[in-house]
């Protein structure tokens, strides 16, 4: 596998598209430290640091921080993230699969491209009222329960703002909806001239910036620094480390599981030459709605709990039992699972066309040994779907609960038990796997060896013409971008020191 990296720098069009996605890679990490303007940073950093971290129940805010990167954390211009065009996404196909006009337009030539054009005119509309909530809070966090916990800070640092007013919400909207479009534009330009698939490669490197401090407090929860008054437990890690392991091997093995249906071709004589009498086979995914239903479920459940904290009637105790309830209480978990196993089937009804893929077989001459052509294929793909799917759910209900279960049993910090499965495990796999099977096409096709000796990488799409869209960037501006980001660093560096 090492020489396997080592000689994707041979290939000048995979180098080329490796070391513009890192550089990519430099610029997000760039926009989640660089605060909005008007607002005391090092109130938020220590607030985040001293109560959100050390309490269970600020899974929300720990969410959202752990998919902007640490943003969040710093106030920084890229806060929002890409949650706001997963969420207009999420929403655009929805719609399509229950609004006739816009499932009529994404069949049409075109349409896909006008649906992505509307979705990316409700990115726009959700950052600027989630960028307006934002900056009502840190305005006014007495009055959220999001921050309603950081006046022990600002007696210490001052207020979070020091001048609140018309100018510093319209600014603080601006610059949220600036930095969620820009990491728009670096997805796409990901996928047009680099490496893997742009906004999930987006969300990946938020995702594993936030390894270093999850391993941090996982450590320090094994080994607490002296004076803490809390025991050691240095055996414990190496449950920790299996447990770990094992959830990354059944994950990658659950993404990888496919039923393999046989397809046998009938041999048809055209002139002089024999076609078809050959047998091939259908796959089909097990988890075939990959990390989709829990995103979905998620982001539903997301938002009450968050508007109960940011507004105003967060403060009543109703509100706060609602709230509890809905973050980690029984009634979350209910509904969680609940709701994993119907977008579970949502998304494979709407992906999946047993019938259009009947078809296609018969038209092909093909057919399913014992199986007649035509409905029945159908049938017996529909029914044959609808039970690796409810394999697919059950995995994806329990990856989904294992982060809460370490938390909860186990006591491992919430930052570091987001990498005990969930979505951020589901996602870092996913797109991992992914960007390996593309970087080992190229290989394949320069004839070098693949990632693996026995095999290939199976990714979630297998189309290897994919890969050619898009074009490289010329040698020349690789020089140009790398002294832009030098500049860059070297000015962070000369600031912060002064």
């Amino acid at each position: 596998m090492l020489s396997a990296f080592a000689n994707c720098f041979k290939i000048p069009e995979l180098r080329q598209r490796i070391l513009f996605t890192l550089a990519v890679v430099v610029v997000v990490r760039i926009g989640a430290a660089i605060p909005c303007p008007g607002v005391n940073t090092a109130v938020l950093a220590k607030y985040f640091h001293d109560i959100v971290s050390k309490d269970p129940n600020n899974s929300v805010i720990g969410m959202f921080n752990l998919f902007s990167g640490g943003a969040l954390e710093n106030c920084a211009v890229f806060t929002l993230g890409i949650i706001p065009y997963i969420s207009a996404s999420i929403m655009l196909q929805l719609m399509t699969a229950v609004v006739p006009s816009l499932g009529k337009l994404a069949r049409e030539e075109g349409g896909r491209q006008k649906i992505t054009q509307y979705t990316r005119y409700a990115t726009i509309a959700i950052c600027l009222v989630q960028g307006y909530f934002y900056a009502g809070q840190f305005e006014h966090p007495e009055h959220s329960q999001l921050l309603a916990q950081i006046s022990a800070v600002t007696g210490q640092f001052g207020p979070l703002v020091p001048y609140p007013g018309f100018i510093f919400e319209f600014t603080t909207m601006i610059s949220l909806l600036t930095g969620t479009l820009l990491l728009m534009w670096l997805g796409e330009q990901i996928t047009d001239k680099g490496i893997g698939n742009g906004i999930s490669m987006v969300i990946t490197i938020n995702i594993v910036s936030r390894l270093p401090a999850g391993l941090l407090q996982g450590w320090q929860m094994l080994v607490p620094p002296t004076g803490s008054g809390k025991d050691p437990q240095p055996l414990l890690i190496i449950p920790l480390i299996f447990f770990l392991f094992a959830v990354i091997a059944g994950t990658i093995a659950i993404t990888q599981a496919m039923r393999k249906v046989t397809i046998q071709y009938a041999k048809q004589v055209r002139g002089n030459k024999v076609y078809g009498g050959q047998s091939s086979f259908l796959p089909l995914k097990v988890n075939y709605s990959g990390v989709m239903p829990i995103i979905f479920a998620q982001s539903i459940l997301l938002v009450p709990a968050f508007m109960i904290q940011i507004l105003p009637i967060g403060q009543h105790p109703w509100a706060r039992e609602l709230s509890d309830s809905l973050n980690r209480g029984t009634l979350y978990y209910v509904v969680y699972v609940a709701m994993i196993f119907f977008f579970s089937y949502f998304w494979v009804s709407f992906m999946f066309n047993p019938t259009q893929i009947a078809e296609d077989v018969k038209r092909n001459g093909g057919f399913i040994p014992g199986i007649r052509p035509g409905n029945p294929t159908a049938d017996f793909l529909e029914y044959t779907m609808t039970r690796l799917t409810l394999a697919g759910a059950i995995f994806l209900a329990v990856l989904a609960i294992l982060p809460s279960a370490a938390q909860h049993y186990v006591g491992v910090p919430m930052l570091t038990a987001q990498f005990f499965g969930g979505t951020s495990l589901l996602i870092m796999i996913g797109v991992m796997l992914d960007t390996m099977r593309q970087m080992e096409t190229y290989l394949l096709q320069r004839h070098y060896d693949g990632f693996l000796k026995k095999g290939r990488i199976r990714g979630r799409s297998s189309n290897p013409a994919a890969l050619g869209q898009g074009h490289a960037m010329a040698e020349s501006n690789y020089v140009w971008l790398f002294v832009i980001l030098a500049i860059l660093a070297i000015g962070g560096v000369i600031l912060s020191l002064i």
